[in-house]
């Protein structure tokens, strides 16, 4: 297993994207990580999106599609800055989304729900 130590504090060079923006690259069809804790994607998550969570991502950097931009969310986009930054490390070209799945609600967007995360 890969030791994946996230560090507190500011994200280097990370691009990150605001929510009426995701609604676009989603609609064009570019891929949405969600990087939440197994009941927090369970409660409600952007429709469509792939559930890595964080401690995961070093293991499953192969599951992430390659060939384009990959937008990362958390709940408000802390978690999906540094997960971002990882994936930047290992070449992929990983966006974060500021404000996060709270914000995409807030907006009054809607949300998927799941029974399990499988």
């Amino acid at each position: 297993m890969v030791q994946f130590r996230i560090e507190r504090g500011a994200v280097n060079d990370v691009p990150e994207i605001d929510i009426d923006t995701l609604e676009q690259v989603l609609i064009e069809g570019h891929p949405l990580v969600d990087v939440r804790e197994d009941d927090e994607y369970i409660d409600g998550h952007v429709a469509g999106a792939v559930h890595i969570p964080l401690a995961t991502i070093p293991d499953r950097v192969a599951d992430i599609p390659t060939a384009g931009p990959v937008y990362v969310i958390c709940a408000l986009g802390g978690r999906s800055a540094r997960a971002a930054e990882f994936l930047r490390t290992q070449g992929l070209d990983a966006i974060n989304v500021a404000g996060g799945t709270q914000g995409w609600i807030e907006s009054g967007r809607p949300v998927e729900r799941s029974r399990s995360t499988d």
